[in-house]
């Protein structure tokens, strides 16, 4: 269905633009095509199998509804309705120190958000977020109607080439009205909190099988030498492990939802260490075996690898592995 869809959208070399971007991904919601079973009920790897399908077809239209599931997600865990048919959701949760959003609680019970929420992803393009904010309690999750006029965008300073469609931009909130979900840090502490994790996790892998399929379709335009059978082997090694990676995080999520195992956290680190080592290879590798010709003249593969490249620095790295390090050493986990 989803693959008929973007057969036929007329823009989808564009959405580099956010307006086309906008467009789509409205198209892409009201159709119903991003209904998702929920992380943890059981159905898991369909939801992993959708977010892959989305970002194998373009990955800025994955960056958007990667987070628009995730919160229908985290307000379902959390136990709050969402929003009316064809609300787009953003999950806006960075806190560097250069932004900070405060939460104060009126007389009435209503909360208010004032301040500036950085690497806020659809920033112009979504109708509902969900964000952190402090409050005197603690860091709390807020659900925002971004129409209101209390909620103002930035101008743009988006300075990469990739993912420019998203509008990831900073956004001013000025005594917001704003729904509290869930209590302090329930954000963070919820079993769901590393099923989305793992979901980010799906979009990167749908991202490299795209950018691996130029170097299978260069193949069947020219029988490869040696170095680039060796290099297309390599791949489908590296992406049959990132595949395994998630259908094992899927399965374990399934069989405990609650993580009454404490053991989610590790399976999502080990999963998204498994799909960017991954992503890493494809676009290293299909590099080396196609040279620059295809980064240089054709489009859609140039803007892909910039995409993926971006996106999978989403990841922090050398701090996950270390966290995961971590959590491996307090459970008494040895292999």
């Amino acid at each position: 269905m989803l693959r008929s869809w973007w057969a036929h959208q007329p823009d989808r070399p564009h959405t580099e633009h956010p307006a086309v971007a906008a467009e789509l991904f409205r198209d892409l919601a009201a159709g119903g095509r991003l209904a998702a079973p929920l992380p943890g009920h059981g159905r898991t790897q369909e939801r992993f199998d959708l977010l892959s399908a989305i970002g194998e077809l373009d990955l800025t239209l994955a960056r958007l509804a990667e987070a628009h599931l995730d919160a229908i997600a985290i307000l379902a865990e959390l136990g709050v309705e969402s929003a009316a048919a064809g609300a787009l959701w953003g999950v806006w949760a960075a806190e560097p120190p250069t932004a900070r959003v405060d939460a104060t609680q009126r007389a009435d019970g209503g909360w208010r958000l004032t301040g500036r929420k950085a690497w806020c992803s659809g920033a112009g393009i979504c109708t509902n977020a969900l964000l952190t904010a402090h409050a005197p309690d603690g860091n709390r999750l807020f659900a925002v109607d971004l129409t209101s006029e209390r909620v103002q965008p930035a101008e743009a300073t988006w300075q990469a080439l990739a993912l420019t469609g998203c509008d990831t931009r900073t956004v001013n909130f000025d005594d917001a009205a704003a729904i509290a979900v869930g209590g302090p840090a329930a954000y963070l502490e919820r079993p769901g909190f590393w099923h989305g994790a793992a979901g980010v996790a799906a979009v990167w892998y749908g991202g490299a099988v795209a950018v691996a399929r130029a170097l299978l379709a260069a193949a069947g335009r020219r029988t490869p030498d040696d170095l680039g059978l060796a290099h297309l082997g390599a791949i489908d090694v590296a992406l049959a492990a990132a595949a395994a990676s998630l259908r094992s995080a899927a399965t374990a999520f399934d069989s405990d939802p609650g993580d009454r195992g404490g053991r989610a956290a590790v399976i999502a680190r080990e999963a998204r260490g498994v799909v960017e080592a991954t992503a890493t290879e494809v676009v290293e590798r299909v590099g080396r075996a196609l040279g620059a010709t295809p980064l240089a003249t054709d489009h859609a593969h140039a803007r892909r690898v910039a995409d993926l490249a971006l996106y999978v620095r989403q990841s922090h790295a050398e701090r996950d592995l270390a966290d995961l390090g971590r959590r491996l050493l307090d459970a008494g986990d040895r292999w």
